[in-house]
């Protein structure tokens, strides 16, 4: 009796997490003007972490890129450029197949 129990709870629980599953994803950014100094880096993390699903914010001022994870239930790749808008910045994604491509976890060029 006390097995199965177990058992049920272990099943509603897993249920409970897979229906809970968020949806984070990756977007790489290049801004205009670009990020040159560890004041640009500074205030865009200050300011676009408060933009609605961002998760974390990574920023590389060798190749100029931001990487910013974000919960798609909450946000989109437009809206996080509009946030970009707010603070006098103009952000533009570094798609895969441009010339630079840019490691999502590290933020660092791939060659």
């Amino acid at each position: 009796m006390i097995i199965m129990r177990t058992k049920l709870l272990f099943m509603a629980l897993a249920i409970a997490a897979v229906s809970t599953a968020k949806d984070i994803k990756t977007v790489v950014l290049t801004t205009n003007p670009e990020m040159h100094c560890t004041g640009c880096e500074k205030k865009i993390k200050d300011n676009i972490r408060f933009e609605k699903g961002i998760k974390s914010i990574t920023t590389n001022l060798d190749d100029k890129t931001v990487v910013i994870e974000y919960d798609a239930d909450k946000t989109n790749v437009q809206n996080i450029i509009e946030g970009f808008k707010k603070i006098k910045y103009e952000a533009c994604e570094v798609k895969e197949n441009s010339s630079k491509q840019v490691d999502a976890e590290t933020g660092a060029t791939k060659k």
